[in-house]
């Protein structure tokens, strides 16, 4: 899978001021990540809001994005949930030949033990057609995918390739590089953890902050990759401030924010989840004028 080594993005699913996704603007942020060095798309993460939205939305998502790639990047597709057999059935009835792999989140609000992790991702490795990266985020999930869990599973399975880790322990991560098979990447899924992460030996990121600031970021990671240490940090502390921003409150308000400073979507996201502030608008606007002058 070197395809996947490198700066992957998760895509946001941009919404008109009438929470109707907006395709066109979802085509202009998929070029504009196309166009300034982006390695590989991730279609329908966390990112895009993809609970907030229809079967029918999300196939118009996938529609977009593959028909304006056009086989231009590799693409890994969101297939996940705490239900196994609704994933596995998704996993056995979806038509995957525009994707390279899926990414597929830890079980959410289930809790479940590492045991029942593994039979989990068991049963989604036997179901895909594809390689299968794990997604170990418990900040969202409510409970960690411990690093011997990850390493049962990639020696177990064949076809699971890789795991984005964002539990934003460089500690966890480093057991993970340090023990794991040969082939199996290691990706940062913490923006602001990226860059030790690959100087640890870790394959990338996918990131959110790279969708607003494709070539930076992306430069940043193979800076990285290629042990250019300091080139890599000048980048990293460029940008540092602008990943505590976007998260500050939530994901993915933050990043829409920026997509309006650029002039590429409406800053719209669905409820539960409420716009930034004024004051954190501000300053994303501030940063982002200040970026396109670099």
């Amino acid at each position: 899978m070197q395809s996947l080594i490198g700066t992957g993005v998760a895509l946001i699913t941009p919404f008109k001021k009438d929470f109707s996704v907006d395709a066109e603007a979802l085509k202009a942020i998929v070029n504009y990540q196309i166009d300034n060095g982006i390695d590989y798309l991730v279609v329908l993460g966390t990112t895009a809001e993809s609970a907030t939205l229809s079967s029918d939305e999300k196939e118009l998502v996938i529609k977009t994005i593959v028909e304006t790639n056009n086989g231009r990047l590799p693409l890994v597709l969101g297939v996940g949930g705490n239900n196994t057999q609704k994933v596995v059935e998704e996993l056995k009835n979806r038509d995957f030949s525009a994707f390279d792999a899926i990414l597929s989140v830890s079980p959410y609000y289930n809790k479940p033990t590492q045991e029942g992790i593994y039979q989990h991702f068991k049963a989604v490795a036997e179901a895909s057609p594809i390689p299968v990266i794990l997604y170990n985020v418990p900040g969202r999930t409510a409970s960690n995918m411990l690093p011997s869990t990850v390493l049962r599973l990639a020696n177990d399975f064949q076809n699971i390739v890789g795991i984005k880790e964002a539990a934003g322990d460089i500690v966890q991560a480093m057991k993970l590089i340090q023990n794991k098979p040969k082939d199996f990447l290691v990706i940062s899924g913490d923006d602001m953890i990226t860059l030790p992460m690959v100087l640890a030996g870790g394959a990338g990121v996918i990131s959110v902050i790279a969708e607003g600031f494709p070539k930076k970021f992306s430069d940043m990671v193979r800076l990285g990759l290629n042990k250019r240490v300091d080139e890599a940090y000048k980048l990293h502390y460029l940008l540092a401030d602008s990943i505590d921003m976007i998260f500050e409150q939530g994901n993915p308000a933050g990043i829409k924010e920026i997509f309006k400073s650029l002039g590429l979507a409406e800053n719209t996201v669905r409820l539960p989840l409420v716009n930034v502030d004024e004051n954190l608008s501000n300053r994303i606007q501030l940063f982002v004028e200040k970026m396109t002058k670099n």
